[in-house]
């Protein structure tokens, strides 16, 4: 079973963080250099909530605010859903289902990990199945 941990030693456990007076256009920059969908927001090290590309195009964009003078505090999500280092693969997929998330924290003891997206999770439970896959056609082949 494959659990959030795994797939943080993988990928890294590195997180693109804004702060909490950090302007929408800052988080926006951020996100483009990364190349990622989301960023934490943090109140030093205490997760205040998420911004993401979503949250961008409701809370800012259709709701006619300007990104150089919003605040992320004001259009991020400040309910966080997050998980722990040794949830499988298979449960956070489900409850990103549910949720209809994207982008899950991995904390543990009140310490943010990492962060896992949709893609990673769908790119481990690939590499799960053809691992899978090469186990059986090199047991029928004997």
């Amino acid at each position: 079973m494959t659990t959030v941990e795994h797939i943080l030693d993988s990928k890294g456990r590195g997180v693109f963080s804004v702060g909490l007076d950090a302007m929408v256009l800052d988080a926006l920059k951020l996100m483009a250099e990364a190349d990622i969908g989301s960023v934490m927001v943090m109140d030093g090290e205490r997760i205040a909530g998420i911004f993401t590309e979503r949250q961008y195009a409701r809370r800012v964009f259709l709701a006619g605010r300007a990104s150089p003078v919003t605040p992320v505090r004001e259009v991020m999500e400040p309910d966080v859903i997050c998980v722990r280092p040794g949830m499988s693969t298979e449960d956070c997929m489900a409850l990103m289902s549910e949720k209809r998330l994207r982008h899950l924290p991995v904390v543990k003891d009140g310490e943010l990990l990492g962060l896992v997206s949709i893609g990673d999770l769908l790119q481990s439970a690939i590499a799960d199945r053809e691992f899978h896959i090469d186990q059986l056609v090199e047991y029928v082949g004997h």
